[in-house]
């Protein structure tokens, strides 16, 4: 099967995240399966135009708002070549890709962005970016599949309107192998694994560190990862005079944060908004429990609370508590960890893919023809009636 990906982002680009891993784990393993994959997102300059890596060709144009219509007309001209289905990644904006060709289309959402367009935006273009998520795309995509990474996302999206019974849900698999020891600092070390923007909202974790500081000398916070906001939580690190204690240690390889995690007793994600929490699933592959606010949504079944971590009521002071008292159970947190742990290896890329590549396959068997220019050449340009899967 030939598939194109459209994500606005990669996981070279500097703001990639969660959503960029879920894409390109897949991907690769469509690829290993003898699909051939191609995904387009937005240009950057830390990695060329055009290249390819593990197996997928990526196809880099436009910037994060542009891509959009980039990849449109991409499709529309067929400079992709021949495409049998569009796995459309909408991260708030969607792309909009039933318009452009009559290949069915897949549409993925990790979650919805409701709470987050106010956060981002000012008020005129937080009022429009909703409307479009809200109203726009589920018209637009009212005849397409639909996965999800979690049974949270998809309550949310057939609260906009969409059928629940074109949704699948796809939950990440485990980031990291198991078998990668925990071995925590001596003092208290809380970790934040992720992108720096508001709605991931680290300066929780900076006013718990702040209001914990006395009680835990020797507590440290380590916050891995960048974003567009690092610079105001320098700043806001600086004002709750926190800075000595906070290590901003940025983009960092995959060995250096699997050394971060290992080093961490406990995650700290007070994000407003997640669709499932891949960073959840990282640290308790290597034992380390997490701390979540129970209203950011796919974190409740990423997070088993009292079991795997802890999910808070409330605001920054119930999850300053909540950490403390986490921080104070020696023996409670190892146990939660080790649960945490066994619980990570039940879900799996390949468990995923499999899944994914039904979606996919279903949705190429169906024939969507998802728009009226589809639709109007469908006569003209009919499907092969060979199977994707014997054209790989």
């Amino acid at each position: 099967m030939r598939i194109a990906f459209l994500n606005w982002r990669d996981t070279a680009n500097p703001e990639g995240g969660g959503s960029e891993v879920y894409v390109e784990e897949i991907a690769a393993r469509l690829v290993e399966r003898g699909h051939v994959v191609t995904l387009v997102c937005a240009a950057h300059d830390r990695a060329p135009a055009q290249d390819s890596k593990r197996g997928i060709r990526f196809v880099r144009r436009g910037t994060k708002l542009t891509v959009y219509a980039e990849a449109r007309r991409l499709l529309r001209r067929g400079a992709l070549g021949p495409v049998d289905v569009v796995v459309d990644v909408q991260n708030g904006i969607p792309f909009l890709s039933p318009w452009t060709g009559p290949a069915p289309v897949v549409v993925l959402v990790h979650h919805v962005h409701r709470e987050q367009w106010p956060v981002v935006y000012d008020p005129v273009r937080s009022r429009i970016g909703w409307w479009v998520e809200s109203r726009v795309a589920p018209w637009a995509y009212r005849h397409c599949r639909y996965i999800a990474v979690s049974t949270a996302t998809r309550e949310e999206l057939a609260r906009l309107g969409v059928d629940r019974g074109r949704i699948s849900v796809i939950r990440n698999g485990t980031p990291v192998g198991p078998g990668v020891p925990h071995a925590p600092d001596p003092e208290p070390r809380v970790l934040v694994l992720g992108r720096l923007v508001p709605h991931k909202r680290v300066e929780h974790v900076l006013e718990a560190a702040a209001w914990l500081r006395d009680a835990w000398p020797g507590l440290r916070v380590a916050v891995v990862g960048d974003g567009w906001w690092a610079d105001s939580l320098h700043e806001r690190a600086r004002e709750l005079r926190v800075d000595d204690i906070v290590e901003f240690a940025g983009h960092v390889s995959d060995e250096e944060k699997l050394r971060e995690i290992s080093r961490s007793w406990v995650l700290g994600l007070p994000s407003l908004k997640e669709g499932w929490g891949l960073v959840v699933m990282e640290a308790a592959s290597v034992g380390v429990p997490a701390i979540a606010y129970r209203s950011a949504g796919g974190v409740t079944e990423s997070i088993v609370d009292g079991e795997t971590g802890v999910l808070v009521d409330g605001g920054v002071h119930e999850f300053t508590s909540a950490l403390d008292a986490l921080l104070r159970d020696d023996e409670g947190r190892r146990a939660m960890g080790e649960r945490a742990r066994a619980r990570s290896q039940q879900f799996t890329w390949e468990q995923s893919v499999d899944q994914f590549e039904r979606v996919l396959e279903e949705a190429w068997a169906e024939g969507s023809r998802l728009s009226w220019w589809s639709r109007r050449r469908r006569t003209a340009h009919p499907r092969s009636a060979e199977p994707p899967s014997a054209r790989r």
